[in-house]
């Protein structure tokens, strides 16, 4: 499966990502970067099965300007609707607060984190994501979230010291499917192997392969 991932902002680096989905070069996907946001247009994620998005509202790490407007909002909506699959991840929730179609489409967006801390990443028994339940501590940034629940399914939670929140849902828009993952700002996250197995999984369903 060819997947394209859109990443890079001022506080999450785009080679954290890149390293991130490595391991599963060699598990039937292939991965193309975009870490300009300027580079970004409808012809260009069009023919892309599924989009890995991770990126704040930053066209770069150096470039801090912000990038999604009305006609971004527009295209990526488009985009699910005619059957494109969207797996966010972590910072792909963070800026969109006053996007209110992009928060829509995903169905939640980030609202603060405390400092770091470990986490207890767990999923909901019989969800649509993952066959087996699945429980384990990492330590990250706990992302709490602004959420739609009336259109989110929650298949996945995150619970610290400081409280439970959703840290995996799904939903679908037109066509298309759109999964978001909370954490994932420590590349040791995306390298755990069971953030690994929840990845592939996400990236199937995303593309209807389940």
């Amino acid at each position: 499966m060819n997947v394209l991932v859109i990443c890079d902002d001022r506080w999450h680096p785009g080679e954290v990502v890149r390293a991130g989905v490595d391991p599963l070069q060699n598990k039937g996907f292939e991965f193309d970067f975009i870490f300009d946001a300027s580079e970004f247009t409808e012809d260009k994620i069009k023919n892309y099965p599924v989009i890995i998005f991770s990126k704040s509202n930053n066209i770069s790490s150096t470039n801090t300007d912000t990038w999604v407007t009305s006609e971004v909002e527009n295209e990526f909506t488009k985009y699910v609707k005619n059957g494109g699959g969207l797996l966010v991840i972590h910072s792909g929730t963070a800026g969109y607060k006053e996007n209110i179609m992009f928060s829509k489409l995903l169905g939640g967006v980030f609202e603060h984190h405390p400092e770091q801390c470990n986490v207890i990443v767990e999923t909901i028994k019989n969800n649509p994501i993952i066959y087996e339940n699945i429980e384990f501590t990492i330590f990250d940034e706990h992302y709490f979230m602004n959420m739609k629940e009336d259109i989110a399914n929650v298949f996945m939670t995150t619970t610290s010291k400081n409280g439970k929140q959703p840290g995996g849902w799904i939903r679908t828009e037109g066509e298309g499917r759109i999964c978001v993952i909370t954490p994932g700002h420590n590349l040791e996250v995306w390298l755990n192997k069971d953030f690994q197995n929840i990845l592939r999984s996400s990236l199937n369903w995303c593309a209807k392969e389940r």
